[in-house]
């Protein structure tokens, strides 16, 4: 190989490991994250059959991240020692049979006990999937490869919004089962298939990728070993698994990540309510009208992931994002101006906020190594992913109370903007020592 072709050798090379992993990875986690929030569709029918209060309803959906926050960081030290293939495989699959099992739910306990379990069983899998991503992509690509891998977040309800829908409008006592029912059966059963799929097509680092021929493989690894070089000569180099609870920085950006996903779940898990209290009642429609946010936010967050590698900037491609988002929220809060006027401010806050969320994880993976990265992304998902039980309990117990979303949607609006002020503040913190370009 010329030194001529060099650069042509590295991005074919690059090309095909983003064709190989990340695909795979996104319909990992569409399954996942569908497990997760089709509970706001079940709403629609559930909560009247099982006769739970919002309040009831916000802490079962939000208490799942309970589970989340005490197992993530084990999950993801035991990921680095046991390995990706193997450890992502028996997330999915117990995950998977623990979301079907959602189907047994019949009382506010058995509700709060699998969704808690289910906590559990996910646990890992997302900060798993940003550590593995670091095993191949350097941070000049992580950007996009975050973002392209989220993009599953926002087309998962692109996907699961009309399918719940149809579920929903279509299944209900089917063979004596309520259509809430069938939703959790159903939806749970292909991450179970997924799983044992993990265990013969992924490999968990680039030594032991029998698709990639040993110059490749030294290309990808070299690129990495360089990346770590630049870290400790910038003295920005955190390797220790006491660095990622020792640095203030790391604190911060978990009160940053905290605040966008109190932002994303608050919305995430009552979209649907919002939609049959404001434009129809038909579930099926619901579900098709979903796929506006979400597929909107999918656009947004490819571009803005895609622009920030491009560029080098991150500080106002995360809080210009979020800034995005706590403006919509706030405007949807006014909701009376015209049905649709809800949809399209709350497609704004999902586009904002789910663009902030993916051009984040630049962050930490540019600051953690090793140990410290296993630990510090994991420890950072499980305190931000705290506001997935903050979020959906907030607008749960604002609807009990005031029997009005407008106060709900405007404490989402302050998180996601104190989030965005608090990426000023870090970014400024971290400086030219970060190597990426910040104002």
């Amino acid at each position: 190989m010329t030194a001529d072709s060099a650069p042509a050798f590295e991005r074919q090379l690059y090309r095909k490991v983003t064709w190989r992993l990340i695909p795979f990875l996104f319909l990992c986690y569409i399954l996942a994250y569908l497990d997760r929030v089709n509970v706001g569709f079940a709403k629609l029918q559930m909560q009247q059959d099982l006769g739970i209060s919002d309040t009831v309803y916000g802490i079962g959906a939000g208490i799942f991240f309970i589970g989340y926050f005490l197992f993530e960081v084990p999950s993801n030290l035991l990921m680095q020692k046991i390995g990706a293939k193997i450890w992502i495989a028996r997330i999915m699959i117990v995950w998977g049979i623990l979301s079907s099992a959602m189907m047994l739910t019949n009382s506010t306990t058995t509700f709060y006990v699998l969704r808690f379990s289910l906590g559990v069983a996910e646990a890992g899998f997302f900060p798993g999937i940003i550590l593995y991503l670091t095993y191949w992509f350097p941070r000049t690509h992580r950007a996009k490869m975050v973002a392209a891998f989220m993009t599953a977040i926002a087309l998962s309800g692109v996907v699961g919004g009309p399918l719940s829908g149809w579920i929903m409008a279509t299944m209900s006592d089917v063979a004596g089962l309520r259509a809430w029912q069938w939703l959790f059966l159903l939806e749970g059963i292909p991450s179970v298939l997924m799983g044992i799929v993990v265990l013969f097509y992924l490999d968990n680092n680039p030594q032991s990728a029998k698709w990639l021929s040993s110059e490749e493989k030294e290309l990808l690894i070299s690129r990495l070993h360089r990346e770590e070089e630049i870290k400790k000569a910038a003295g920005e180099f955190r390797h220790r698994f006491s660095d990622a609870f020792t640095s203030n920085k790391v604190w911060l950006l978990c009160l940053v990540y905290l605040g966008f996903i109190i932002g994303n779940y608050g919305i995430g898990f009552w979209l649907p309510q919002i939609i049959k209290e404001t434009i129809t009642a038909d579930v099926w429609l619901i579900g098709l009208l979903t796929i506006i946010p979400w597929g909107v936010g999918a656009i947004a967050m490819v571009w803005n992931g895609h622009h920030s590698d491009k560029t080098g900037e991150r500080r106002w491609h995360i809080a210009g994002a979020g800034i995005l988002g706590a403006l919509a929220f706030a405007a949807s809060a006014y909701q009376d101006i015209s049905p649709f006027w809800g949809l399209l401010t709350l497609t704004l806050a999902v586009s904002g906020v789910m663009s902030a969320i993916s051009a984040f994880w630049t962050l930490p993976t540019s600051l953690l190594s090793g140990t410290a990265a296993a630990a510090g992304i994991a420890w950072i998902n499980s305190v931000g992913n705290l506001g997935g039980y903050v979020g959906p309990f907030i607008v749960g117990h604002i609807r009990d109370t005031y029997d009005d979303m407008t106060p709900a949607l405007l404490i989402l609006a302050l998180c996601c903007l104190l989030s965005s002020w608090a990426v000023i503040i870090v970014t400024a913190m971290k400086g030219k020592k970060q190597g990426d370009k910040t104002p």
